[in-house]
């Protein structure tokens, strides 16, 4: 008795079916988010808040060189730190969706691994585009009237969602690492420095040495700085190289974090339950 060789599927069609369970994947992320407006609520609140807080309440006391308004230096700021610490957002809903037990149902499934980790990171850039609008909405509401022309703004908005797209993967990557949902909380001791030490409210140039270059390679720095110029508000700098060269480092930090954490997402996912 010969033995049936079963015809391997080709390229186009398992492209074609990887492509409809990240669909898939993306739709029940957002109905998910639909039903849990608590959730949206928290993810949108504490920005608004820094807004406020930065705008009316510190910023009159701020200085940052030059002519420089501090709420047209510390917005654009606001705006590259919510899309970096976005990856808190996304590692607490991965740990909750494993503790739920759906992905065991993921994997269960005749799906493609790189099908369910995508899905997340796309969920997550259409999340961030509403967070990003309902910013820019309160940043205009203040008083922030960027100078730059609209093909230049839509660049800095495109570069902000490029830093979240690949925060996304740090996120499911610790998602998929913590033990459950509750300790994937507690990486907001890791996200505030990582947002903080950074030039979103203070030029480095005005910390200690040390301190301020920590600050000037912070992948932050380099999305801040650079949406500052394209949206005609450049921030006064030290004159280093990482700061001179913010619009392609702030392309190339996301290409690096992205080359690193998304294999190790879609390996770790892999990884469950062996």
């Amino acid at each position: 008795m010969s033995a049936v060789t079963v015809p391997a599927e080709a390229p186009e069609r398992r492209l074609y079916w990887a492509i409809a369970d990240c669909l898939t994947v993306v739709r029940n992320e957002l109905v998910h988010i639909a039903r849990q407006p608590s959730m949206l609520a928290w993810q949108l609140g504490f920005p608004i808040v820094s807004v406020l807080l930065f705008v009316y309440v510190f910023g009159s006391a701020m200085d940052v060189g030059g002519s420089v308004d501090y709420k047209d230096y510390a917005l654009p700021g606001m705006f590259a730190m919510t899309m970096a610490q976005g990856f808190m957002n996304t590692a607490t809903i991965v740990a909750f969706t494993r503790q739920l037990g759906v992905m065991d149902r993921y994997r269960s499934m005749p799906m493609a691994p790189s099908a369910v980790v995508g899905g997340r990171g796309v969920a997550d850039v259409l999340g961030a585009s509403l967070d990003l609008a309902v910013l820019a909405s309160i940043a205009l509401v203040v008083g922030w009237r960027p100078p730059g022309g609209v093909p230049r703004i839509l660049a800095a908005f495109a570069l902000l969602l490029l830093l979240r797209f690949a925060m996304t993967w740090v996120g499911v990557y610790l998602g998929l690492l913590v033990p459950n949902a509750e300790a994937a909380g507690n990486l907001f001791a890791v996200a505030l420095p990582f947002g903080i030490v950074s030039s979103v409210f203070t030029p480095p140039s005005m910390m200690p040495q040390w301190l301020g270059t920590v600050a000037m390679w912070n992948p932050v720095s380099s999305t801040a700085n650079a949406i500052r110029d394209l949206f005609g508000e450049p921030a006064p700098h030290g004159g280093s190289w990482i700061e001179t060269h913010a619009l392609p480092m702030a392309m190339v930090w996301p290409l690096v974090i992205t080359a690193i954490f998304l294999p190790l997402a879609v390996r770790r996912f892999q990884a469950l339950g062996r």
